[in-house]
């Protein structure tokens, strides 16, 4: 899944990044509002880490020029404005959850997690199809019971298809959930990858939908 973290403070960005990417997401990571305004509006992202005080513009504004556009984008504000209004107005503005400053990344990267199941409509972090299971908090795989290992990549590339069961995903939606910015992309990873998950876990499992893209199959 691919996030977007908007932190202008150079050594809490790096960390953030860092383990992020550590926890098995791709993150694009933006320093000002105007930039954050631009990336958002590519409609790539699974959801965003938002910081309030940016130069180039203010978070707040941001948040709440992205929901008057329509836009569901989970967002969460981790910032250092810590008094119960901010906090009010950070959620009345279209905030799904608010960190205070400094937190501890493990609870940040479980709020994250807990956001984006919410938004895809479940408590349970297990996506299951048939009886493939994918268990996205302790990157596990199993296929009818038995642990299936899987490159980092591969998990990845299993994740967006099974986050939407029945959608047909492009090669390049795929490439856009797995890779962030300045990653060097092969012309045929994704492929790569499928043929691999495909060998792992039974050759009907992932469905190439001519001239379109890919999905998982409920055997």
């Amino acid at each position: 899944m691919r996030l977007i973290l908007i932190e202008d403070d150079l050594m809490i960005g790096k960390a953030v990044r860092e383990g992020l990417l550590q926890a098995g997401f791709a993150v694009d990571w933006v320093t000002d509002g105007r930039a954050a305004e631009l990336s958002l509006t590519h409609g790539v992202y699974d959801l965003a880490v938002l910081d309030l005080g940016l130069p180039r513009g203010d978070g707040m504004s941001l948040l709440q020029a992205l929901r008057a556009a329509g836009n569901s984008l989970p967002v969460l504000i981790a910032s250092a404005r810590d008094t119960v209004r901010d906090r009010i107005d950070g959620l009345e503005a279209g905030a799904d959850d608010y960190v205070l400053k400094p937190f501890d990344l493990d609870e940040l990267i479980a709020r994250v997690r807990a956001l984006l199941r919410r938004h895809a409509g479940s408590g349970d972090p297990r996506l299951r199809q048939g009886d493939l299971v994918l268990d996205p908090t302790r990157k596990e795989v199993t296929k009818a019971g038995v642990a299936v290992e899987l490159s980092a990549r591969e998990f990845s590339v299993l994740e967006a298809l099974m986050q939407k069961p029945g959608a047909v995903l492009s090669r390049e939606r795929l490439e856009e959930a797995v890779y962030g910015w300045g990653q060097e992309v092969a012309s045929n990873s994704i492929e790569v990858h499928l043929h691999n998950l495909r060998r792992k876990l039974g050759a009907a499992v992932i469905k190439n939908v001519r001239g379109i893209g890919y999905r998982v199959v409920n055997e």
